[in-house]
């Protein structure tokens, strides 16, 4: 079975291609979700996170402090990095034991920073989703409710669109105008054979 990853910058539009992609019957292993997961229920990633990020990184109801954890990793590029070192670990480990129970000619997980912890290795094939950095802004700003400001502080934790494309398999660009069924579709058939 095919490890796909589905990536690309934050605002491209990863989490409504993988929908669609849903629809054709792939299934899709969400990093994010399985990241906030591990973060609350495995005593080791919790101990670590404590001891790098303080004990008011966890709220008194036992859920991880998200403002206070967005605040310190998009600021603090080694933070970020320790805290990855933390995180992707058990992430990777959750993926593999998930891929071993599904039954189709692929899978994919949808993940935004693949490159950027040199985990492109692990995956057969990479499908890189894009979009105008104006449209990935006003995008993030809607969903987050957050700054243009906040948008390109967690940008800039990102690599280039470019630099993604070059070592890419696919790329599926949303913008404004694109159709997209169409390139998921040529993807999912290529993928299939």
């Amino acid at each position: 079975m095919l490890k796909v990853v589905l990536t690309g910058g934050i605002g491209a539009g990863k989490s409504y291609v993988g929908r669609i992609f849903t629809k054709l019957g792939i299934p899709i292993f969400i990093a994010d979700i399985e990241a906030r997961k591990i973060q609350l229920s495995n005593s080791s990633v919790i101990e670590k996170l404590t001891n790098l990020l303080g004990n008011d990184i966890y709220l008194p109801n036992g859920d991880i402090n998200r403002k206070k954890l967005a605040h310190i990793i998009f600021n603090d590029k080694i933070a970020l990095q320790k805290v990855n070192e933390i995180i992707h670990p058990a992430v990777r480990e959750a993926f593999d034991k998930w891929s071993k129970k599904q039954k189709a000619p692929f899978v994919i997980q949808e993940a935004a920073i693949i490159f950027e912890n040199q985990q492109a290795h692990n995956f057969d094939k990479i499908i890189t989703v894009t979009a105008s950095t104006e449209l990935k802004i006003k995008r993030v700003m809607e969903r987050d409710k957050i700054s243009r400001d906040e948008v390109l502080k967690r940008m800039k934790n990102q690599l280039s669109d470019k630099i993604k494309i070059e070592q890419s398999d696919f790329v599926i660009n949303t913008d404004e105008g694109q159709l997209i069924l169409p390139q998921i579709i040529e993807i999912h058939k290529n993928l299939i054979q």
